[in-house]
């Protein structure tokens, strides 16, 4: 493969695979060597994902976000486990091109599919890849918490099942904590909402996180609904392919002095600090978050992977883009700072 040595801007680095593991047939997980002086940038919480550059004779490059299959808490490491998809460019350029050794670029970890605490009781749905946060978050519950895990993960036949030897060690390691129920397509059909919502029947004062493909997860979603179980309980980890090129800086923002006199005033509470900034109602909430110089969370810039999520406490804003949230989330507050463009003259914002 070609081995680019200089980053393509300011966020991202080049990280050596340290191991190639041959998880199942069409998965395997990438192994990251974390040098010394990045580990701080690349520390992460359960369920966050990196994003990839993989190399394009077409587009020069393409992004893609993937997983990480580890658990901060447990692994010396961390990994990204890919599954090949049909025509999927990314994967496949991945599980045929990547061997221990080669180099490839990346950005820190991102993403807000984490649990606020470890120590609760979880109800995990996966499917196929899916697996991927949902394992980072299962093994470190079991570590740092104290409460019951009970996954649900479905998959076409036993030989598509990825960490499987990993989940039965971990089963018998916890035999009063963890509880996994394998659900096969090639012997139980796809499952129904009403088969998930009667396996989630006992377990509605969870926590739910679900991962798998979309049908999967509207099955899912309905099954919990059905179920009774509190729509603030559930997390959906949603991701689409990405158009632009995250690893490029992004531009500096002009505003106008027209617009100056116009802009919004903001309260933003990120990371325990609370940044008050001038809001040009032209400009997103994350371009004027870099502007100043603040480390907002954000990857794709474009509405599809929910690094940048936050929650409106005062206030209204607009959003072009925001397929990835559900009605639910819009209507808690949740939003894309991405997106997100000032209504209000005044808000609050916190990450």
């Amino acid at each position: 493969m070609t081995t680019v040595e200089v980053p393509h801007g300011s966020r991202s680095v080049i990280l050596t695979v340290s191991a190639v593991i041959e998880e199942t047939s069409d998965a395997r997980s990438l192994v990251f060597d974390v040098p010394a002086d990045l580990r701080d940038k690349f520390a992460y919480k359960p369920g966050q994902f990196l994003t990839l550059r993989i190399p394009s004779d077409l587009t020069g490059s393409v992004a893609r976000c993937y997983s990480l299959a580890s658990s901060p808490f447990t692994d010396d490491s961390p990994k990204v486990t890919v599954k090949r998809t049909v025509d999927g460019y990314g994967s496949n350029w991945l599980c045929d091109k990547i061997s221990a050794g080669d180099r490839i670029e990346v950005l820190p970890p991102s993403g807000v599919f984490t649990p606020k605490s470890l120590d609760q009781d979880f109800l995990l749905f996966g499917a196929g890849s899916g697996i991927t946060p949902v394992i980072s978050i299962l093994k470190s519950a079991l570590t740092q918490g104290s409460g019951r895990v009970v996954l649900v993960y479905a998959n076409r036949d036993e030989s598509s099942v990825i960490f499987a030897e990993e989940l039965r060690a971990l089963a018998d390691k916890y035999p009063t904590r963890l509880t996994v129920v394998h659900w096969l397509e090639s012997v139980q059909g796809l499952p129904t909402a009403d088969q998930l919502a009667t396996l989630a029947d006992p377990y509605t004062g969870y926590e739910a996180f679900m991962c798998g493909p979309g049908p999967f997860m509207d099955t899912v979603h309905a099954a919990l609904h059905a179920a009774g179980m509190e729509r603030s309980r559930v997390h959906a980890e949603v991701f689409n392919s990405l158009a632009g090129d995250p690893f490029a800086d992004a531009a500096p923002v002009e505003v106008s002095d027209e617009e100056a006199a116009d802009a919004a005033t903001v309260e933003v509470e990120l990371d325990g600090e609370t940044h008050t900034l001038s809001w040009p109602r032209k400009q997103t909430l994350v371009d004027i978050m870099l502007a100043k110089g603040i480390d907002v969370p954000y990857s794709c810039q474009e509405g599809e992977c929910g690094s940048c999520a936050c929650t409106v406490l005062e206030g209204e804003v607009e959003m072009e883009h925001c397929d990835i949230l559900d009605p639910e989330d819009i209507e808690s507050g949740y939003i894309l700072g991405c997106q997100a463009k000032p209504v209000s003259d005044n808000l609050k914002i916190q990450f």
